[in-house]
């Protein structure tokens, strides 16, 4: 395929935004697939689909652990990496990169391990019952047999796009996500293996794709190159990785901190179909926060390019074309779920007891979508200028001090119950939005333009 680059250095920040953004959007939505067409088969697996699905919901705080530490050194190198980049310093981006490869593996293998040791316990802790284990087991056991490929695939993208080589990394994951739609239905239905088929497709597809990214970053094409001699681990450097990572990975983290405690609370209120409705809610918001994602995360290696470039004008104005962009389109987004909300829980399952108490539960959960943008904005600029104390703090406001304990006392208070768990999630979207927003104006932009008067 055709290898274009982007020059974040030349032309209009808007366009190199958007020629990073546009394939990056798409490559995640390629790579949500590998979870959401696994959920919408899993669903209409005949007669014991929405106890199939609802088990493999039970599977997502630890797949997200996985995606946690994926973000803690692919997400934490990739800015990095850019930074070195707009300083000229490729050889040291080379050894970031090297470094965030090697505790991706390392990582990698411990996660397996440990997962393939206790994750029966962990899956009752998490509110499994004995009827849900049955396919939850089935489907973690596998799962957790391809945590390396899922690890570097996802965790070595990063580094292609902040290159510029956002069809490349597009590429990777089109890959992978395509080789699943094909498979899944091939095991899950034709050999009737059912959530085990589907895990299986997962694990190949993720194979494919790495085999594709580690081609392309030890290949000529490529201007920052996985070097044998840049894979020695430096502990100066993975301890940067890690700070600048650790934001992401806590919000990640939090994020399965957050589906234990719904999936929990839930099971004691509501019972497996309400655990079944979250299921399908964070399929919903996986689908509509990808945009916003591919938005934020394309001009994350933008702005950290001209940040190091000391191009601080066009920092500030990636700053305003994203916020814009998000806001916009959540505002939109939560329009379109206010009036079709049956669409969206119909895509994973169409039993009529879940979509009866799915659809109220779908406007509570999405109300003030909007402010999720503002969160997400300002999360991204701090970790692309290098602010980790503050992309922490904010990682943790949100879901730790705010969602979970609003999570565990809402279902008590005038009676909500499970309905106080649906609104856990837009009352911390419009605290933690507005708080990370806020700070991140009244200290990044400042700087900004006190770091472009005295030419620093």
């Amino acid at each position: 395929m055709k290898t274009h680059q982007t020059d974040f250095s030349q032309g209009s920040i808007y366009r190199n935004i958007m020629e990073v953004a546009v394939p990056m959007t798409v490559a995640q939505l390629l790579n949500l697939l590998y979870n959401i067409v696994d959920r919408m088969y899993i669903g209409r697996i005949p007669e014991v689909g929405t106890l199939a699905l609802t088990g493999v919901g039970l599977c997502f705080p630890i797949i997200t652990l996985v995606s946690a530490f994926t973000l803690l050194f692919g997400n934490g190198g990739g800015p990095l990496c850019a930074m070195e980049r707009g300083r000229g310093n490729e050889e040291e981006a080379e050894y970031l990169m090297g470094n965030s490869f090697l505790m991706l593996v390392l990582t990698g293998a411990v996660l397996m391990v440990a997962g393939l040791l206790f994750y029966k316990p962990v899956l009752y802790l998490f509110g499994a019952s004995d009827a849900t284990f049955v396919y939850a087991g089935s489907y973690i056991r596998i799962y957790l047999l391809g945590t390396l490929f899922v690890m570097i695939s996802v965790g070595m993208n990063p580094f292609i796009n902040s290159q510029g080589f956002g069809n490349i990394g597009m590429f990777s994951v089109l890959i992978g996500a395509v080789l699943n739609i094909v498979l899944d239905p091939l095991f899950i239905f034709v050999l009737k293996m059912g959530v085990q088929g589907a895990a299986i497709a997962t694990i190949l597809s993720q194979l494919a794709s790495v085999i594709w990214v580690l081609r392309f970053l030890t290949g000529k094409k490529a201007v920052l190159r996985l070097k044998a001699d840049r894979l020695k681990l430096s502990g100066k450097r993975v301890l940067q990785i890690m700070a600048l990572g650790v934001s992401g990975f806590i919000m990640s983290f939090t994020n399965g901190l957050v589906q234990v405690a719904c999936n929990a609370t839930l099971q004691t209120y509501g019972g497996d179909i309400y655990v079944g409705v979250m299921t399908v809610l964070n399929s919903v918001r996986d689908i509509c926060t990808l945009p916003v994602n591919g938005i934020t995360s394309g001009a994350s290696p933008v702005m950290s390019f001209n940040y190091g470039a000391k191009a601080y004008h066009k920092v500030k104005q990636a700053i305003w074309f994203v916020t814009g962009l998000c806001v916009s389109y959540t505002l939109l987004i939560w329009g379109v779920l206010k009036l079709f909300p049956e669409f969206f829980i119909r895509i994973f399952n169409d039993s009529p007891e879940l979509v009866e108490k799915g659809v109220p539960a779908l406007h509570i959960y999405f109300f003030g979508f909007c402010f999720m943008a503002l969160q997400f904005t300002g999360q991204n600029v701090f970790v692309a200028l290098g602010k980790s104390g503050k992309a922490v703090f904010f990682s943790l406001l949100r879901k730790a001090f705010i969602v979970v304990p609003l999570t565990l006392l809402l279902p008590k208070v005038a009676g909500l119950s499970v309905d106080g768990v649906f609104w856990a999630e837009p009352i911390s979207n419009l605290i933690g939005g507005c708080a990370c927003f806020i700070t991140m104006l009244c200290t990044v932009l400042p700087e900004l333009k006190r770091r472009e008067q005295e030419g620093l």
